[in-house]
């Protein structure tokens, strides 16, 4: 059997190549035309001197050619660094130089969008130059085995420069696997795509969009109204979304005041939801199953909460998705209790294999199993997630914060998600990040970054975190903003928050 992640499209362009694999607005694409493109792309790949195992990055913009490329690079057996479009040059050059990708798949529209040249040694291949004259579907991806490495995916970290974790064709198999079984992917699906191929839910969505041979739909506008219409008029039946899509996508009419007869499945990731935007969810498009999920780059998909559980367990983000397992546990390494809170530990065929020439780091992070089962080969490892839950008398899970934000204050341990809660409570804010900040006398104090909501009060605010929470969950300060920033992945981008002054609203 060829592990190939390439033969995704593959068999999907055999199955039904007349079927659309991908769509934007009135444009369409597909399965054969897309398998002739990434056939065509992986002889150009060879021709230009790309070897197997070996990195090749790229930055295009989401769409038909991006998706070929990716796969062209899987089938000639190499390694895919894929790039947001929107990163800047030294974003990309430290990606390029800790990756070692020697070839960079690019076009001249992106590359125009830079205040300056690259500053790398890689080999740039325009997308255009890199396609023969003829298409052609003649190409037969290289046989790969599970732990062969075929993605180095670059995590967005909120508070420091990427690292790349090492995805293996085995994993891709894994996780797509189990995710179109519990969502239930099929042909008559049409599947939104908001996200940059370079996040793992991104790339998850058109990956398992390929493998059950459905539709994917891209949509680039950052206007929220202007996606809910275009969604809407696509017949979208499958929409996933980070924490902030679900918020911008409340504030307009056509995805709050209408129902999406389409609409099956909406899916949450890359973030806890908050519960009042859960039951917002449920009430505005009642007749669709909501599934939370949870994951990270380093195990791709680790729970999802079955929509069933999700009106009496808003908070929860559920439990081990198919064949993978997950334990909470104490820092002396023994099982928590029920109830009590512990590091999420996720053993699974998600698992990836470390961080891309980072020993140290992987041996930290990526650890044997403690709690192996007889039988379990030595080898095995798993994944210290860094995030801190609790599980209930059921085996559902609850995030509790992350363990290396614990923030020291009072003498108190303090997680900054516990006061995020307590200030979206309130209903006075729309968006909150709380950071430590040092301090001579207490080591540390709290400081929260807020948005106010339309109808919020700063002064309630205060009096609210005044009756609600003891003093060393106080925030010292809050600072009103007029907005937050953002990574590409949609996650409160922590580090710009710490690094310079954004705009204060009056």
């Amino acid at each position: 059997m060829n592990s190939n992640a390439a033969m995704f499209l593959w068999d999907a362009a055999a199955r039904q190549g007349s079927a659309a694999a991908l769509a934007e607005q009135e444009d369409r694409t597909s399965y054969a035309e897309l398998l002739s493109k990434a056939s065509a792309y992986a002889w150009g790949l060879m021709a230009a001197g790309v070897v197997s195992d070996e990195p090749v990055g790229i930055l295009l913009e989401r769409g038909p050619e991006a998706a070929a490329i990716l796969f062209a690079v899987f089938a000639v057996g190499g390694i895919a660094v894929v790039m947001d479009d929107v990163l800047r040059p030294r974003q990309i050059e430290h990606i390029l130089a800790y990756s070692g990708a020697r070839y960079l798949v690019s076009s001249e529209a992106v590359r125009a969008r830079h205040p300056r040249a690259l500053e790398t040694g890689a080999r740039l291949l325009d997308v255009r130059a890199l396609m023969p004259a003829a298409l052609t579907s003649d190409f037969l991806p290289a046989r790969r085995l599970e732990n062969d490495v075929a993605q180095i995916i670059y995590t967005s970290g909120s508070m420091g420069m990427p690292k790349g974790a090492t995805v293996s064709h085995g994993n891709l198999q894994a996780l797509t696997g189990a995710v179109n079984e519990y969502l239930e992917i099929s042909p008559s699906d049409r599947v939104a795509s908001l996200l940059p191929f370079s996040f793992v839910y991104g790339v998850g969505q058109l990956l398992c969009s390929t493998r059950a041979g459905a539709t994917l739909v891209i949509e680039r506008s950052p206007l929220p109204a202007q996606i809910a219409e275009s969604l809407s008029a696509q017949q979208v039946t499958v929409l996933g979304g980070v924490p902030s899509t679900w918020s911008r996508l409340l504030g307009t009419n056509t995805f709050r005041d209408h129902a999406w007869p389409a609409l099956r499945v909406m899916t949450n990731a890359g973030g806890h939801l908050r519960v009042d935007i859960v039951r917002a969810l449920r009430r505005v498009q009642p007749h669709v199953k909501l599934y939370l999920m949870y994951g990270l780059t380093e195990a791709l998909r680790c729970s999802y909460l079955p929509p069933e559980e999700v009106d009496r367990h808003p908070d929860s983000i559920g439990r081990a998705i198919p064949g993978a397992q997950i334990m909470v546990l104490r820092e002396d390494g023994t099982p928590a209790d029920s109830g009590e809170v512990g590091e999420l530990v996720f053993r699974g065929p998600t698992v990836t294999l470390g961080y891309w020439k980072e020993p140290v780091l992987t041996a930290r992070v990526f650890r044997p199993n403690p709690l192996r089962p007889i039988g379990t080969p030595d080898c095995e490892r798993v994944v210290y997630t860094g995030d801190l839950v609790r599980r209930d008398g059921e085996g559902l899970l609850y995030f509790a914060g992350r363990k290396d934000r614990i923030i020291k204050t009072m003498g108190y341990r303090v997680s900054p998600d516990e006061v995020v809660s307590v200030l979206h409570a309130s209903g006075e804010v729309a968006e909150a990040a709380v950071l430590g900040e040092p301090d001579t006398q207490w080591g540390a104090v709290l400081v929260a970054h807020v948005v106010l909501s339309p109808t919020g009060s700063l002064q309630r605010l205060q009096a609210y975190c005044n009756r609600e929470l003891p003093r060393y969950l106080r925030p010292s300060r809050i600072e009103v903003r007029e907005s937050l920033p953002l990574t590409a992945n949609g996650k409160h981008d922590l580090a710009s928050l710490l690094r310079r002054p954004w705009a204060v609203a009056t």
